[in-house]
């Protein structure tokens, strides 16, 4: 069977293969493979098996493909470290960028990199560095000293520069004379003015570089053979769906709850009454929570229950509550498990918006108190997304997003009558990367599965 579009999401625990006939322009969603992914031998096994299964649900003894894109967070992703000159500014900058991109940040400095620093970025081992700092023609002693100082490190992962424009050239002349002119790249400066981010270039430098060192997990440096379009981090493509979608709908909101982490990504401007206040803010913004999921990292979201809450919403005592997370798996089965999953599911979500949704502070001045703004102002949004296998796979989990705007009204958030669609087909993280050369196809797909007229 010869199919048009193949996708493939590599994960830390599975693998799925989405398959789409584009039909003259009238994409249709075929169905998915899925198998476990074999990161500790190599990934490529993994994939096949995936095809493997697609192949027995579409009942064919053979798949062939014209396309085949892909998108991958297993072995964790892609680690990054980010480093700036001031961290409200460059560093913030960089850090929007690379998270805007897929990246999972793992260490983020501002200023001069000491000794201490230098020692946590071994022991970090990140798959990427981002090095940042001084507005153009501004500041250029600390981003210098901080490339000296990776750069005496010996590292053979890619460096990317998204500082002063002013540094560039001697940045250039450092890594050539150390013979390291292949592991360097250099960007527009990601904080070119006072409160101006610029984090297109930087982001697309970051998807076509992780492209150009695939070395996450075992076999993926050899995942080209199989794929013959672009890859990118998994984050990445659902923020590229929510970008598509976003020209399409305006401003929205997609909430992701996965098995490691929950990742929320946001558009929307602010209203014209806090904009004075928030012109840091980006456009896009994506927050990744590595401590809330719902599988590898249960165990985190368990504790966030106050005791004994957890088994009263699930009508049990706690020694049942014991043995169902002794026994706890992320595919459930029972009505119980799901209700467990579901809670666990809510307290990601509600987390995760906390965290990333702007909120009023109080300050105090010499004519008073005063209340104002602070972080991303969602008031605006139209419309919220739910994808990642919980918010899917469960029954009526737009009513988790319902229950937190009405005890957040303080909160920075959509109004009630925001319109909360469902990743119906689980795509959002397939299509993403298909987007990036398809773009028309894969708006067609998304708003099939999202159910839009």
């Amino acid at each position: 069977m010869k199919i048009d579009i193949l996708v493939a999401e590599i994960g830390s625990t599975t693998t799925i293969v989405n398959a789409f006939d584009i039909n003259n322009l009238k994409p249709v969603f075929l169905g998915r493979g899925v198998a476990n992914t074999s990161v500790n031998t190599d990934v490529n096994e993994g994939l096949r098996e995936a095809i493997k299964d697609l192949a027995r649900y579409l009942k064919t003894s053979d798949i062939e493909y014209n396309e085949m894109f892909a998108s991958s967070s297993a072995a964790g992703g892609l680690r990054v470290t980010v480093h700036g000159l001031v961290y409200e500014m460059t560093v913030r900058a960089s850090k929007e960028a690379a998270l805007n991109a897929g990246a999972n940040i793992h260490l983020v400095t501002a200023g001069k990199l000491s000794s201490r620093n230098i020692e946590e970025i071994k022991k970090l081992e990140p798959n990427m560095i981002i090095v940042a700092g001084g507005t153009d023609f501004g500041e250029t002693e600390t981003a210098l000293h901080n490339m000296h100082k990776i750069l005496k490190m010996n590292l053979t992962i890619p460096i990317i520069y998204a500082g002063n424009v002013e540094n560039q050239q001697e940045i250039r002349e450092m890594f050539t004379k150390a013979n390291r002119s292949s592991l360097l790249k250099i960007v527009d400066n990601v904080y070119p003015r006072v409160d101006q981010l610029d984090i297109l270039p930087l982001r697309k430098i970051i998807y076509e570089t992780f492209e150009e060192h695939i070395i996450h997990a075992k076999g993926m440096q050899h995942i080209t053979e199989m794929v013959n379009q672009k890859i990118m981090p998994t984050p990445g493509s659902v923020m590229e769906a929510t970008m598509l979608l976003y020209e399409e709908l305006g401003p929205i909101m997609t909430i992701d709850v996965g098995g490691a982490t929950t990742d929320i990504h946001s558009i929307a401007e602010p209203s014209d009454d806090f904009k004075k206040y928030l012109e840091g803010e980006p456009l896009q913004k994506r927050t990744v929570e590595g401590d809330l999921g719902v599988f590898i990292n249960h165990e985190n979201v368990v504790k966030l229950f106050k005791n004994g809450e957890l088994a009263d919403k699930l009508d049990i005592s706690e020694r049942e509550l014991e043995f169902m997370l002794e026994q706890y798996t992320y595919m459930p089965t029972t009505e119980q498990e799901r209700n467990l999953v579901y809670e666990l599911a809510k307290k990601c979500t509600h987390k995760a918006l906390d965290r990333h949704v702007g909120d009023f502070k109080r300050v105090f001045t010499s004519s008073g108190q005063k209340i104002i703004p602070e972080g991303k102002d969602l008031s605006r949004v139209e419309y919220i997304v739910l994808t990642g296998g919980a918010l899917i796979n469960l029954h009526d989990t737009e009513e988790i997003v319902r229950e937190y705007l009405k005890g957040n009204q303080t909160k920075m958030m959509p109004s009630r009558a925001v319109k909360i669609l469902r990743d119906h087909d689980y795509i959002m993280a397939s299509v993403g990367v298909v987007a990036l050369k398809h773009p028309e196809i894969t708006l067609s797909l998304l708003k099939k599965s999202l159910r839009i007229e």
